[in-house]
């Protein structure tokens, strides 16, 4: 009797990732993935989204991975579809988002035989995935449906580490791709529901001698300092603890999620910006929490002088400048409470180092604050300071690289109750719209996104069905029409050909492309008019858009106004 393999395989595989808690999946169309396209549209545990652009679909699931936790599987067709997928598979990889990623193929018979729509797949994505396999066309062997379903289950458990990222199946379907109504190959799974194979990750939590090491070296040099980057895995309490009992103060960009409580300094970047305090403020330990901020003088101040312990659970080496003295690969979690409670009540910090810190941070506050309020034309540093302090709680705000990140960060006020998603994994623009979106259908509140006018157009195919996916997304476009990043950097010192090479004009009408999508836009002239534009979005519901024209050159003025006015109230 023949039995439908292709079928009862792809139902198996998706009968396993729901097991193990997969609940979203991103298609672009096409016919060679039709099996297991088909077995996700028929389980009702799984949301399907369909989208006509493969890399738009793979970063679309990365930003649902990035907000849930959970893995996201993105699904295409084989040939250059599977290419597209390369970006958002890079940045799962450097981000540690957990991704399915299925790619149909040809079968083993029409490979390099010059078949349609066929490429070389295997190994497609180098070393950027935590796993691969080739799992082998769908065949009705003795044995068959525990492989399929060990395989579906490793899958969903190699995507979620740790580290946590992408994973690759690379899957040949032979036609018929669709049910042939034939009987199926009989596949079942557990019968508790359990996945094939589950998996336990126990805590990684520190040794006693280690915290006892570590909390000893604390007490010895009390001038050291607490540094946060994306990705630093503790929660704003435990942090603000051990700051408390160290007597530390807490440099964190804003996208760690730590810049809150009464020990964060906020203005470091302008702080670092001067000579003199930079070099009178070095610290004699620093423990580093997550990737390098994405500041340069704290990243500069932070050289190799300066002995710095990183914690990261994974083990990674996010150590760019080279210049940590020790790695500790445990949950910065328990390490840091388990510090915190070492240092107190015993030790009584001494405030010398930490109030100095303190009453810089605060004229640096009240100089920025008194130049920017005094600004009624906008400037994209008021605008990242204004959105982030004015979203409600429980809100999400996805910040875009280049300008924007750098912004949050320099300008940015502590605050608690505001979750931040950012592609800083590979750092790149690329896909950033489809993401927000993507995080949009698992963020529990708004979403916010802060981006420039580059980054909107370079995955404007994100926008495509946006304004009926049924999420509320408020895109708060900076539109100096170019890259605004070049006229920071030495390339703006070449006239002759910096527009034509860097500033890259577009002249494209923003708002147009927006309506053009199906999409409100507000357009903002004055500053002041930011946050009711973003609070009226929010309150609307919906994907919408508020643009704010600003001028690259003036950008560059003020920013170096405001780096001036800190200087000076120092």
């Amino acid at each position: 009797m023949t039995r439908d393999a292709t079928t009862a395989f792809a139902r198996a595989l998706v009968d396993e990732f729901a097991r193990a808690g997969v609940s979203e999946a991103w298609l672009a169309p096409g016919s060679r993935s039709a099996p297991l396209a088909l077995a996700l549209a028929s389980d009702e545990r799984v949301r399907v989204h369909v989208h006509l652009d493969e890399r738009s679909a793979a970063f679309f699931a990365v930003g649902a991975a990035k907000a849930s936790g959970r893995p996201a599987i993105v699904l295409c067709t084989s040939g250059t579809a599977a290419a597209n997928f390369h970006p958002a598979v890079l940045e799962a990889h450097h981000s540690r988002t957990p991704l399915v990623v299925c790619t149909a193929d040809r079968p083993p018979e029409l490979r390099d035989t010059g078949a349609g729509q066929t490429v070389d797949q295997v190994d497609l994505y180098g070393r950027a995935v935590r796993w691969f396999c080739e799992v082998g066309v769908p065949e009705d062997h003795p044995g068959m449906a525990t492989s399929w379903r060990s395989v579906a289950a490793r899958a969903a458990a190699e995507a979620l580490g740790p580290p946590a990222g992408p994973v690759h199946l690379n899957l040949a379907f032979r036609e018929p791709l669709v049910p042939t109504g034939e009987p199926l190959v009989d596949a079942p799974g557990r019968p508790d529901g359990r996945p094939w194979t589950a998996v336990t990750r126990p805590a990684r939590v520190p040794d006693d001698t280690t915290v006892a090491r570590l909390a000893a070296l604390t007490r010895a040099r009390p001038r050291g300092a607490v540094v946060a980057g994306w990705g630093s895995g503790v929660s704003p309490d435990t942090v603000e603890r051990f700051a408390a009992a160290a007597g530390w103060p807490v440099l964190a960009d804003p996208i760690s999620g730590l810049r809150q409580g009464p020990h964060a300094i906020a203005a470091y970047e302008a702080l670092l910006r001067s000579r003199g305090f930079a070099a009178g403020h070095r610290p004699d330990l620093v423990v580093r929490l997550g990737a390098a901020p994405t500041s340069k003088p704290l990243t500069t101040w932070l050289d190799a002088g300066v002995p710095q312990v990183l914690v990261d659970p994974d083990g990674a080496w996010l150590d760019p400048g080279r210049a940590a003295a020790e790695r500790i690969a445990v949950d910065p979690d328990p390490l840091l409470a388990a510090l915190a409670a070492a240092l107190t009540p015993r030790d009584e910090p001494d405030d010398a180092w930490l109030r100095p810190w303190l009453a810089a941070d605060r004229s640096a506050r009240t100089a920025l604050d008194k130049l920017l309020d005094g600004w009624e034309t906008p400037f994209e540093g008021r605008v990242a300071r204004d959105v982030v302090g004015a979203l409600p709680a429980g809100a999400t705000l996805a910040v875009a690289s280049s300008m924007p990140v750098r912004d949050v960060e320099a300008f940015a006020r502590p605050r608690a109750g505001l979750r931040y998603l950012a592609n800083r994994g590979v750092n790149g623009i690329d896909g950033f719209v489809s993401t927000v979106l993507g995080a949009a259908t698992a963020a529990p509140g708004p979403t916010v996104a802060l981006l420039g006018d580059l980054c909107f157009l370079h995955d404007a195919n994100g926008l495509l069905g946006a304004a009926t996916r049924g999420v509320d997304v408020t895109f708060v476009v900076l539109d100096n029409d170019g890259g605004g990043i070049f006229s920071f950097l030495p390339q703006a010192e070449l006239p002759e050909h910096f527009e034509l090479l860097f500033g890259t004009p577009h002249g494209v009408d923003l708002a147009a492309l927006a309506a053009m999508h199906g999409l409100p836009v507000d357009r903002v002239e004055k500053a002041g008019d930011v946050v009711p534009a973003v609070d009226a979005a929010i309150s609307a519901g919906g994907v919408r858009c508020v643009i704010v024209p600003t001028e690259r050159a003036d950008n560059v003025a003020r920013h170096r106004e405001a780096w001036g006015a800190v200087a000076a109230a120092l």
